[in-house]
């Protein structure tokens, strides 16, 4: 996981502002500690914090192309990179890169801009150009022949970035907002599935499906039997995809079906490598799986059975109450967020990556997406329709980048750990979003994500298998979350909630759970535009607002934990 920087429109390079663009990287090395890049240019600077995964050796950015005219900063994977250069076999690449396809592809499409005319051709072609991308990614590529630059992010948001300005007219991206807090007069999170282009300013979507309109397959289609398997083979070329890499890797098994189908399908196809003669230098020869929890955890137990299971060389971490609570300041910090349940869920994490960058690993394939693609959140039992079900798939998909994602990529970056995501493969979005969403229901005491279950339940213990949702939070220990609420309670007064509004007038918080991770927050990211960058909606077990009117009991309710929703299985607590 790397970190990029980027100023544009800069009207004159001066010392000064090369030394502000080197402070801005400084402050997201922790995501690239192996290399850091610069490039200044007549109109713009680049910086880069390298996390080498993809050719350790000659990867380094900010990358050019052969000409040195155009240049490029990127974070991510570009999993289908290969299969891009074998279609240039005349493009001198200059190193062994995944992302340096990006410099090939924008040549190749602004050779051929200078046939287009209007607007729509031009957006056209760059939609194309980036669809051609199968990976995560956050890019920022300047064209020196002319000082325009093209700045896009991966379509469900894996990878963050955020897109400032100020009032001279520079244009500043980086891929964490601490980067830009205090240097721009406003930022904002760079959209997912969106591109900027400077030669036509504002941001435009390059992502768009179908399903996003609530379109499926038709129910003739295809039979459930059918669905289960397109699903497996999706997801196991998905994983197999997302295994290229060029440093150890392990997986994040939480003890749950979705990190337990992505480790048992990675290690089924990491032995397959280990007998066809090491085809990655990343493999130990055996795959390390990783779990954190409280001691006693639902998870911890869990995660073993699995690993056994499957064969994993398997790591318990266990962390205490007080050391999570010691972590909260910092967890803040890097995560970037003050919405209850990700600083809940971020603390375990964060805690986590430390211990597996310890261990010498770079890289870890985890389970999230895979409840926003089919409904496995416990409140999904209340869905009223197929229609709905699916809207509210959609909806939590498109908000992926402000919850989990965010989640995910930043607890982990935060030592210089890369998360990827195999639920959130473009590809396998296209198999799993189309298939008829009543395939996908859980009405009643159904359990959820069966459709998912019944792809995977050979590869797993079946206690797992057919085991009930749990949230991270929760599922590292049901105390974690109950003494973060004694302690935040305690920690802010009735009259401070009674002036929460005048405070925070930005997304007041709603309970002292939110206030106190909020006053945090702000010490450390004191802007409107930080504040602004925060989702704050009412939820219940991780539902959109619009999902509360599933339920009558939902309506007055607030509470993000599994635990909100407590008669659709007998065992929950």
């Amino acid at each position: 996981m790397c970190g990029i920087v980027g100023i544009f429109n800069i009207q004159e390079q001066t010392p000064d502002l090369r030394q502000k663009a080197l402070r801005m990287s400084q402050k997201i090395r922790h995501r690239g500690p192996d290399w850091s890049g610069i490039y200044t240019g007549s109109s713009a600077i680049l910086c880069h914090e390298r996390l080498s995964i993809v050719d350790p050796e000659s990867g380094k950015q900010p990358l050019f192309s052969p000409d040195k005219k155009e240049v490029l900063a990127v974070n991510g994977e570009i999993y289908n990179h290969l299969d891009i250069r074998s279609s240039f076999p005349d493009y001198a690449f200059q190193t062994g890169s995944d992302c340096e396809v990006i410099l090939a592809l924008y040549r190749q499409w602004k050779e051929a801009a200078h046939s287009l005319t209007s607007a729509e051709s031009l957006h056209a072609s760059i939609v194309r150009m980036i669809e051609k991308l199968s990976g995560i990614f956050a890019f920022a590529l300047y064209d020196a022949e002319d000082g325009s630059f093209l700045v896009a992010r991966d379509p469900i948001g894996v990878i963050p970035l955020y897109i400032g300005y100020d009032p001279d007219g520079k244009v500043y991206v980086a891929s964490e907002l601490k980067a830009l807090e205090g240097q721009c007069d406003h930022y904002e999170p760079f959209l997912p599935g969106h591109y900027y282009w400077s030669k036509d300013p504002g941001m435009k979507r390059y992502y768009h499906r179908d399903w996003m309109e609530g379109k499926t397959r038709p129910k003739t289609a295809l039979s459930y039997g059918q669905a289960v398997e397109e699903i497996r083979q999706g997801l196991m070329s998905a994983v197999k995809r997302q295994l290229m890499s060029d440093v150890p890797y392990g997986v994040l098994l939480s003890g749950g079906l979705d990190s337990s189908v992505i480790s048992a399908i990675s290690e089924r196809f990491s032995s397959t490598r280990v007998e066809e003669g090491g085809e990655t230098r990343a493999y130990w020869p055996r795959l390390h799986s990783f779990a954190v929890g409280l001691k006693g955890a639902p998870d911890l137990a869990k995660a073993k059975l699995v690993a056994d299971y499957i064969g994993t060389v398997h790591h318990e971490i266990n962390y205490t109450i007080q050391e999570g609570l010691d972590a909260i300041r910092d967890v803040i910090y890097f995560i970037e967020t003050y919405d209850v349940t990700t600083v809940r869920a971020s603390t375990p994490m964060y805690l986590l990556a430390r211990v597996i960058k310890s261990m010498g690993i770079k890289m870890v394939l985890s389970g999230e997406g895979a409840d926003e693609i089919f409904g496995g959140y416990l409140y999904f039992h209340k869905a009223p329709s197929p229609e709905e079900f699916h809207k509210e798939t959609v909806r939590k998909l498109s908000k992926l980048y402000q919850y989990d994602c965010l989640r995910a990529n930043k607890s982990l970056a935060a030592w210089g750990v890369e998360g990827r995501v195999p639920f959130l493969d473009k590809e396998f979005l296209d198999v799993a979003m189309t298939i008829d969403p009543s395939y996908k229901m859980c009405p009643g005491k159904t359990i959820e994500k069966k459709v998912v279950r019944d792809a995977f339940t050979d590869m797993l213990p079946e206690e797992v298998a057919w085991r009930q949702k749990e949230q991270f939070s929760d599922g590292v220990g049901y105390s974690w979350i109950d003494t973060l609420k004694q302690i935040t309670a305690s920690a802010v007064s009735d009259e401070q909630m009674a002036h929460a509004a005048e405070r925070f007038p930005i997304n007041p918080p709603r309970n002292k759970e939110e206030y106190y991770y909020r006053s945090i927050f702000a010490e450390h990211f004191p802007s409107d535009s930080a504040a602004r960058s925060v989702p704050s909606v009412p939820s219940v077990a991780c539902s959109t607002a619009e999902a509360l009117a599933w339920d009558e009991a939902f309506k007055n309710m607030n509470e993000p934990s599994g635990r909100a929703v407590k008669d659709v299985h007998e065992d929950v607590e």
